[in-house]
């Protein structure tokens, strides 16, 4: 005999599942470089991740908002020298710019640089590209190549050097300022500079310059 429910109120829904909780999010991560992206992206992209507005960034270098803007957006030129405050302001070394991947056979890893393997710093639009020569930034120097287009120089105030820097002008001539001297350099010669001091250098050729820098430590 069948049991009669006529008479019963209907079973109420059973209620839905709690979602489970979420995991807590990252903490947000230093941005790595995009071996595509222009230098300004870089800036931009390290500097939301420092959580920095234009204003304070602009603060911090002594530079306009609008420059930064520019620089940020490609339509003003960024120097070595300028790119150094930057990135003294963000609380990095200009290496944490070199873009690229220098990929190479496991027995020449950490060892051997080629050449169409080398990380670049483009400042094209200031007439410069540096590439990193050494294969890695662990030991206590690093090898840099730049070239400077004719009438191209470091920047529009001199740099202050975190250690000891030399070079020798592979091509072309170099202009060096330093520590209140000036130098004009041939192709062949040879330079070295104390850890603490400051320098400008540009290229009053009209061909380019070619220079070779040794840093230490490397923490260019």
């Amino acid at each position: 005999m069948t049991e009669d429910r006529g008479d019963r109120p209907p079973r109420a829904p059973r209620p839905p599942a709690l979602p489970e909780a979420a995991a807590p999010a990252p903490a947000a991560a230093e941005p790595i470089p995009d071996a595509r992206a222009p230098i300004g992206q870089q800036i931009r992209e390290l500097r939301r991740a420092r959580g920095l507005k234009l204003a304070e960034l602009a603060a911090a270098t002594g530079r306009s908002i609008g420059n930064l803007s520019e620089m940020e957006r490609g339509k003003s030129p960024i120097t070595i020298q300028s790119l150094d405050g930057i990135a003294r302001a963000l609380d990095v070394s200009l290496n944490w710019f070199f873009t690229g991947t220098a990929v190479a056979p496991p027995e020449e890893r950490d060892v051997v640089v080629r050449r169409g393997a080398r990380r670049e710093l483009n400042l094209a639009q200031a007439g410069a590209r540096e590439e990193l020569l050494s294969p890695h930034l662990a030991g206590t120097l690093e090898m840099i190549l730049t070239t400077f287009a004719p009438g191209a120089s470091t920047g529009d105030a001199p740099r202050r050097r975190r250690g000891e820097e030399g070079g020798m002008v592979l091509s072309g001539r170099l202009e060096l300022h330093a520590d209140g001297r000036v130098h004009l350099l041939e192709e062949g010669d040879s330079f070295q500079l104390p850890g603490a001091g400051e320098h400008w250098c540009r290229n009053p050729g009209e061909r380019d310059a070619v220079v070779m820098w040794v840093i230490a430590p490397a923490d260019y």
